[in-house]
């Protein structure tokens, strides 16, 4: 993954508690989807709007809904992982990365926001489990649509490293920039097994984050961050696969 001057990587990893998250925190994050419904819902009491404003207040809704959602069956999964099998298997990134930019672009469009892949010329596979990994990524878009206060388009960038041995999936934003004491915090809090708040990006909880570490610590993995002057990168290594060396 590129980097620029002044930028700083910290990783979250290492063992999770097995404390659940705070259900104050779970409310964080669902009270802005939430009240955004509701501000929309009241003003589609507003006889004078026109049909096709009210159709975009419509999908707006549909959408928001879907985001919130997406949260309570993240948090509904992390509690549950210690109960259930999660099969892993060779995956090409760049693929899913699709997928999920394809089933995010509506919801993009409503903010007059923009998602899309840096791809690459050579293929790589890596070592997961689809649903999670999957998970994870729009975990971190959504975080990325929240809090990008540009008009450049959010990226999501796949990377080898560590000789090859490892895959990394990278969503860049550009919202606050995270300073070096908040990423120690944010690396500290995970390792913790809480969810947190992060004083740069007031509305976060880091419920989401929290449970993308839970995901990525199932697959032998590990999610971190990285700093850039006009915003942040939060990306999840992997364990590269091999299958690709055989064909």
């Amino acid at each position: 993954m590129s980097a620029v001057v002044g930028e700083h990587e910290q990783f979250m990893d290492g063992p999770l508690s097995d404390g659940l998250p705070s259900f104050v925190a779970a409310a964080h994050e669902l009270k802005s989807p939430l009240a955004l419904i509701r501000q929309l819902s009241l003003m589609l009491e507003d006889s004078d709007i026109n049909s096709s404003e009210q159709q975009r207040m419509l999908r707006q809704i549909s959408l928001t809904s879907e985001r919130a959602l997406r949260l309570t069956s993240d948090l509904t999964r992390s509690i549950r992982l210690s109960d259930a099998l999660f099969t892993l298997e060779p995956i090409d990134p760049q693929q899913l990365c699709k997928g999920i930019i394809n089933d995010l672009a509506p919801l993009f469009d409503v903010h007059n926001r923009e998602i899309k892949l840096v791809s690459r010329k050579h293929p790589l596979l890596l070592i997961a489990n689809r649903d999670l990994l999957r998970r994870i990524i729009i975990n971190f878009s959504d975080n990325a649509l929240r809090y990008t206060e540009s008009n450049n388009a959010i990226k999501i960038n796949v990377a080898q490293l560590n000789s090859g041995n490892v895959v990394r999936l990278g969503v860049r934003d550009y919202g606050p920039s995270l300073s070096s004491d908040v990423l120690k915090s944010l690396a500290t809090k995970i390792m913790g097994g809480t969810p947190f708040a992060i004083d740069a990006r007031p509305q976060s909880s880091g419920l989401g984050l929290y449970i993308a570490s839970q995901f990525a610590d199932r697959m032998n993995g590990k999610i971190g961050v990285i700093r850039h002057h006009d915003g942040s990168t939060f990306f999840v290594d992997l364990q590269a696969s091999r299958q690709l060396s055989l064909l």
